[in-house]
């Protein structure tokens, strides 16, 4: 019975899973949103270098809506783990390493929004969720966007 109206309810039970699964299942999520900056970060510092030749911090706070300080901050960790450089007066690099992380962090958004595409998402929602999406799929689910997408004609490439 529901206790705000005293009538009988007819919930759909559904079955927990397994309590190593669901830990599993969160351990995921929590590893993602914690790559999810660090991914973005190096991404766009790649494209900046890419298109106007530096990546600066007044740039980055720009582009991710965010302020100098918070940058600073963000560049300060990835500086810690070896994925860019900061150079006084010219800007920000990447490492060798920070270069392969924007460039699968590029392919992986690459793969979620051809897949998007192929679906029918307009361009620009189909960009704005890869942003999202790109960090939650595994790298099995990766590959089936990818294939599906080859399939349907739109290479992740």
């Amino acid at each position: 019975m529901s206790r705000r109206t005293g009538k009988p309810t007819t919930k759909k039970v559904t079955q927990l899973v397994n309590v190593e699964d669901h830990v599993e299942g969160f351990r995921q999520v929590r590893e993602a949103h914690r790559r999810e900056l660090i991914d973005d970060y190096v991404e766009l510092i790649s494209d900046l270098i890419r298109e106007v030749g530096e990546a600066r911090q007044v740039d980055m706070a720009a582009r991710l809506g965010v302020s100098q300080p918070t940058v600073a901050k963000m560049l300060k960790r990835l500086a810690g783990v070896g994925l860019i450089e900061q150079i006084p007066w010219r800007g920000v690099f990447l490492t060798p390493e920070g270069e392969k992380l924007a460039e699968e962090s590029r392919q992986r958004h690459h793969i979620v929004e051809n897949f998007l595409l192929v679906l029918g998402v307009s361009p620009d929602t189909a960009r704005r969720d890869a942003e999202g999406i790109e960090h939650h799929v595994s790298e099995e689910t990766l590959e089936r966007f990818r294939q599906f997408s080859q399939t349907h004609g739109i290479s992740a490439e």
